[in-house]
């Protein structure tokens, strides 16, 4: 299953899309270790299997929270989605 994580407003669109069906909570839970403002967390889905997410009171300010991880000129990739060896991270912007 595919989970949108963030909201659409009249400056953008901000979403962190995680893939359920490739995220396993890797041992190194690298995405959540790679996030500098901490705005992930372990999970489990409907399946009970352990899946990354997005806490609940970060998901409405993702556009603020994460502005220093924006893509740029000068910046590298998104930590976190270089981090997840599954490809299983996207980012709207």
């Amino acid at each position: 299953m595919i989970v949108h994580y963030g909201y659409l407003d009249a400056s953008g669109e901000y979403f962190i899309t995680v893939d359920d069906s490739k995220c396993s909570v890797c041992i190194e839970k690298g995405c959540i270790k790679a996030c500098p403002k901490s705005i992930f967390m372990e999970s489990e889905n409907d399946y009970g299997e352990k899946v990354m997410m997005v806490k609940d009171e970060v998901r409405k300010m993702l556009k603020y929270i994460c502005a220093e991880c924006k893509p740029s000129v000068n910046r590298p990739p998104l930590p976190c989605v270089t981090a997840c060896p599954y490809d299983a991270i996207t980012h709207s912007w």
